[in-house]
């Protein structure tokens, strides 16, 4: 009889996201993944084959899960802005210090050297696109954003002010990187938002 898991590759894969944090992927092994989930090392090999096998699992199901960050965004507030700036926000929720993004940014690397893992951030990046020219379009709908905005294009201008504002914020950020990734972001939207009606004898 096969026995039952009791520790699901759900709960591998999130300590496998902790272990990531803290030592990046050439500090990350196996037993200290073990460890970290709670099961052996050979569970580990068996469910994954390999450190390579669990380190590419880690990369389809954070490219799979960007659709739910976006609508778990989306379901916390009824303003679509709102909603980018929280969406945004949980993609750096770990980024806690400039080690940890530099972990992150070792990551990377693979994506960049690897023709498998660069598939896996492929399809993240293109998800995390959609999700934020979802809700831009939403914006204008709603009349957070003037109606002649370039959705598609401000989605991409976004996309890389967020990750630009990360890369910054590790070289010479000084405010939360929270704060540094809304201004950032916020640069991009503010041209594309409703001018306020001046009153009449005000201020032009």
């Amino acid at each position: 009889m096969v026995r039952p898991r009791t520790v699901s590759d759900e709960e591998v894969l999130a300590a496998t996201a902790g272990v990531l944090r803290r030592h990046g992927p050439a500090g990350t092994t196996l037993a200290a993944v073990a460890r970290e989930a709670g099961v052996s090392a050979p569970a580990l090999v068996h469910r994954f084959g390999s450190k390579r096998g669990l380190l590419l699992a880690f990369a389809a199901r954070a490219a799979a899960g960007v659709a739910d960050g976006f609508a778990a965004a989306r379901a916390s507030t009824a303003s679509p802005l709102a909603a980018l700036h929280a969406a945004l926000a949980a993609e750096v929720a770990d980024a806690e210090d400039r080690d940890e993004v530099a972990h992150d940014l070792g990551f990377l690397q693979l994506d960049l050297t690897d023709e498998e893992f660069r598939a896996h951030a492929a399809t993240h990046a293109h998800r995390t696109r959609e999700g934020i020219a979802r809700l831009l379009a939403e914006a204008v709908r709603a009349r957070e954003l003037r109606a002649s905005t370039p959705t598609d294009a401000l989605a991409r201008t976004v996309h890389v002010a967020s990750h630009g504002a990360l890369v910054l914020w590790a070289l010479a950020g000084t405010a939360p990187l929270r704060e540094e990734l809304r201004a950032a972001v916020d640069a991009a939207l503010d041209p594309h938002r409703p001018r306020t009606r001046r009153a009449p004898g005000g201020p032009p």
